[in-house]
């Protein structure tokens, strides 16, 4: 019985990350939104899932600045393709630090937004240190979903 239940576990487990979906966030130099931008800005995902960030220009790389608690943070390597996994719900804020000045930052939601009161103290912060793309993050925010 012991090793039936196991077993059964071990299928469960397997059948949860087998829903997991890889989603893409590209670092570009510009698009349709502006300058030093994160494309998609705001992204929507579900506990388990991973992102993947590619650099499609020189000089970028991402890094967690707001995260929720218990959450790990992450940060990619400079002009590297990175992928990071993320299983704690909550909205994550991260930058491009070389760009940050010209707000190069994104939004990921995962699940819920468990830590939003946190996330909307951050958001003021984060956009009064920038000298372009001004609001870009409150407008990010703006599809965060309570």
């Amino acid at each position: 019985m012991k090793k039936y239940l196991l077993a059964l576990s071990a299928v469960a487990v397997l059948c949860l990350g087998a829903n997991a979906k890889n989603h893409e966030v590209k670092m570009l130099d510009v698009n349709s939104e502006g300058t030093m931008v994160f494309e998609p800005g705001f992204l929507q995902i579900e506990p388990g899932d991973s992102v993947t960030f590619v650099p499609t220009h020189k000089t970028h790389w991402a890094k967690s600045v707001v995260i929720p608690e218990g959450a790990s943070k992450f940060e990619s390597k400079l002009d590297e393709k990175a992928t990071f996994s993320f299983d704690k719900e909550g909205v994550y804020i991260y930058e491009c630090p070389p760009h940050k000045i010209m707000n190069m930052m994104g939004i990921i939601q995962v699940g819920k937004a468990t830590n939003l009161e946190k996330v909307r103290l951050a958001i003021p912060k984060l956009e009064k240190r920038a000298s372009e793309n001004k609001g870009r993050l409150e407008k990010y925010a703006k599809q965060i979903k309570e």
